[in-house]
């Protein structure tokens, strides 16, 4: 069955090699000339040594079976031996001088054949605004990741205009199609249509020479690249110009109605399936060539028109002869998150139906979110299909300290011994990026092993490579945090659903899954730790995210004081609460974020206006990128989901909000009337949808110091 998966890298050894010493130049400059890189291809899953050879003038060899497994035995050599570490918030790479030689050779292979990296989500909202330079960033830290396989969806829509316009769909037509670009990916997917669209002509033409230099880039580094698949769905121009098409359509998908949403999904037994899969991918690998592995959703959170299992074998195979009539030796990369987001619909007759419409092999199944809800163990490892063990942790792009580290140390270890497995790899598949890097660091080491770390001692390792220098307090307030904040058990879901970052309500959630002391201790410890370890951009970076944890535990605390004083009808203490929380905490929450260049509003929506070929575009890129961090959709459809913890978003969106429920819930014991949640959600409405078009400029470069703040919010706040 694992014979017929593809592992011959995409490039040649000498093309691999000089990508290779490229990479290691951007991120180690002159110094770069003492390691010696070199691809020597072998079957089977990936490895990699490290020697250092005779003669002063190289320290250290690498030589990996691929560009992608070198490139993490470098990684191996800069951690473990120079005491580097690389991340999405920053660097730290302070190499020893001389570089340090080897006593002896280490040499390493992969457990699985696949490192997959990336959600369908994330596309939307992580990538979304990424120029060339921040591609090349993600690429160089895929491949030190030992990342080996990942889509490369950017620029699919150009194409897809392409095919549309030769089946004689017009212009307007596709335009009403597309949506914004903040919400392709859902559009992708079948869910939604036409929203905050549509796509400018220069789009697509940015959009096709981005992909044109990711797919080379990631194929020169000896990565599989995942390209997009037909899935069904179609525009409703389709009908028009085919009336005698059998097509079904969807219902609505989350909270949208049909406005935005009921896409038309074509009958795989209807021939235009074929002919319409087929001309898509056929035209995407003339563009951009192609590594045989297609990805297509075809009902990602959408109920099937029917449960027979004979309808549901047939569409996975329509989808599959879509791929092979282009490709003969097409392999489908599905995402499984459909079996365990409605479970009453995919039960085992369903499941196993949708995966043997697919011969056995031709299909590798992510599952999507095992490290709280593994799909394997109850599908008998997928019918026979291989899976990918991944691991989901975000949700929305949210901020918030958030992990499972115990379950992500010994879930792929399990899934590997469990009777007739399938597994063939590991998995990072967060919604969005750039948090909680400590996490995704330990997945990618676990990648490479063949059995779990001992988590205290490795986070301490952490800490001391993450800041350059060891210091008993910072090492000592990440074991804190590892054991409690990152330790979630059972079934965890990371959506932020903290007071600070929802509509306030008097029915707010303010559960944790951890002890809120253990967070504040980190935190005392962590500021303990400035006077020595200030000048470290990490630290910096993690200083303003604790700080950001223990501000959000206090809203919390802030709201059930408000709520407590507003049940018992005492003005005096809801007013004091109120005005803590109103005029002092979240301001100085946001002034903190201010500080630094990642936790800024303006960075995302300048990203977003850097896109734009005129001032039209810009404007509407811009509202793309507001309306996704805050209403989602027209009418707030998916409210606060993709929500983010920004300077300039704080005081302008959350601040305005907490202050209106204030004055209704004074204004309510003043007048003895009593407060209405739907009147006060249509007040409410209105200030959040006033953020969206507010036009105000926010600025994307930080002011103030960040250690100052965090000192002056702990002097305050330290409970």
């Amino acid at each position: 069955l694992l014979l017929v998966l593809p592992v011959a890298a995409p490039a040649g050894p000498a093309r691999q090699e000089a990508a290779l010493r490229a990479l290691a130049r951007r991120l180690l400059g002159p110094r770069a000339a003492a390691v010696s890189l070199s691809v020597e291809p072998a079957g089977g899953p990936d490895r990699y040594r490290l020697f250092s050879p005779p003669g002063a003038a190289v320290a250290v060899a690498v030589t990996g079976s691929s560009g992608a497994a070198a490139a993490a035995g470098l990684y191996r050599y800069l951690r473990d031996f120079c005491g580097c570490h690389l991340s999405w918030s920053g660097a730290q790479l302070r190499l020893p001088e001389p570089l340090p030689r080897l006593p002896r050779e280490i040499r390493a292979a992969a457990p699985g054949r696949y490192r997959y990296y990336q959600n369908a989500c994330t596309q939307s909202y992580s990538y979304v605004w990424w120029d060339w330079e921040r591609w090349e960033r993600e690429i160089d830290w895929m491949a030190l990741s030992g990342i080996n396989l990942a889509p490369a969806f950017v620029g699919q829509e150009a194409i897809w205009q392409r095919v549309y316009r030769s089946l004689g769909l017009n212009q307007s037509e596709i335009d009403a199609y597309f949506t914004g670009p903040a919400f392709l990916a859902w559009n992708r997917m079948g869910n939604l249509r036409g929203w905050a669209g549509p796509l400018p002509p220069s789009w697509h033409l940015k959009q096709l020479y981005l992909q044109y230099r990711i797919v080379e880039r990631m194929r020169s580094l000896g990565m599989i690249t995942v390209l997009p698949a037909f899935a069904g769905h179609v525009p409703q121009g389709i009908l028009r110009v085919f009336p005698r098409v059998n097509a079904t359509r969807l219902g609505g998908w989350s909270h949208f109605d049909c406005t935005y949403s009921c896409v038309y999904l074509l009958d795989p037994e209807d021939p235009m399936f074929q002919v319409i899969g087929t001309l898509f991918l056929k035209e995407l690998i003339k563009e951009f060539g192609t590594d045989h592995v297609y990805s297509a959703d075809t009902f990602n959170e959408m109920t099937p028109v029917s449960s027979d299992p004979a309808y549901l074998s047939r569409v996975s195979n329509a989808v599959f002869r879509s791929m092979t009539g282009a490709d003969p030796e097409a392999l489908w990369l599905m995402q499984g998150w459909l079996f365990q987001h409605q479970p009453d619909f995919w039960q085992p007759a369903q499941v196993r139906a949708l995966l043997h419409g697919v011969p056995l092999g031709r299909m590798i199944v992510l599952d999507l979110f095992a490290e709280s809800k593994p799909v394997y163990q109850w599908t008998e490892s997928f019918y026979g299909q291989p899976f990918i063990w991944c691991m989901l942790h975000n949700f929305g792009g949210n901020h918030g300290l958030f992990g499972t580290v115990e379950a992500i140390n010994h879930g792929p270890f399990a899934a590997h011994r469990f009777p007739n497995s399938t597994m063939v790899g590991t998995g990072l598949v967060p919604e969005g990026i750039e948090q909680n890097d400590v996490v995704y660091e330990l997945m990618n080491e676990l990648g490479w092993r063949h059995e779990p770390l001992d988590l205290p001692g490795w986070v301490t390792r952490y800490a001391e490579r993450r800041y350059g220098v060891p210091n008993a307090a910072a090492a000592a307030a990440w074991r804190l945090l590892l054991r409690s904040v990152y330790n979630c058990t059972g079934v965890c879901v990371n959506h932020n659903r903290s007071p600070l970052v929802r509509r306030p309500s008097l029915r707010m959630d303010t559960e944790l899954w951890y002890n809120a002391s253990d967070v504040y201790e980190a935190w005392r410890l962590l500021l303990s730790a400035g006077a020595e370890l200030g000048a470290s951009p990490t630290f910096r970076y993690d200083l303003v995210d604790v700080t950001r944890q223990a501000a959000q535990q206090l809203v919390g605390d802030y709201y059930l004081s408000i709520r407590r004083a507003f049940q018992s009808h005492a003005l005096p203490e809801l007013l004091t609460a109120a005005g803590v929380l109103v005029y002092d905490l979240l301001p100085e929450l946001d002034n903190l974020l201010s500080s630094h260049s990642l936790f800024l509003l303006g960075r995302w929506l300048e990203s977003a206006r850097a896109v734009a070929t005129s001032d039209r575009e810009a404007e509407q890129y811009e509202l793309n990128a507001r309306n996704q961090v805050t209403l989602w959709g027209p009418a707030g459809n998916i409210l606060d989901y993709a929500n983010k913890q920004l300077g300039g978003l704080v005081l302008d969106y959350y601040g305005v909000r907490w202050s209106l429920f204030v004055s209704v819930l004074v204004e309510s014991l003043n007048s003895g009337t009593p407060f209405h949640q739907d009147q006060f959600n249509q007040a409410v409405f209105q200030v959040e949808r006033g953020f969206v078009y507010n036009k105000k400029r926010y600025p994307a470069v930080p002011a103030g110091d960040t250690l100052e703040i965090s000192r002056k919010l702990f002097l305050k706040y330290y409970p």
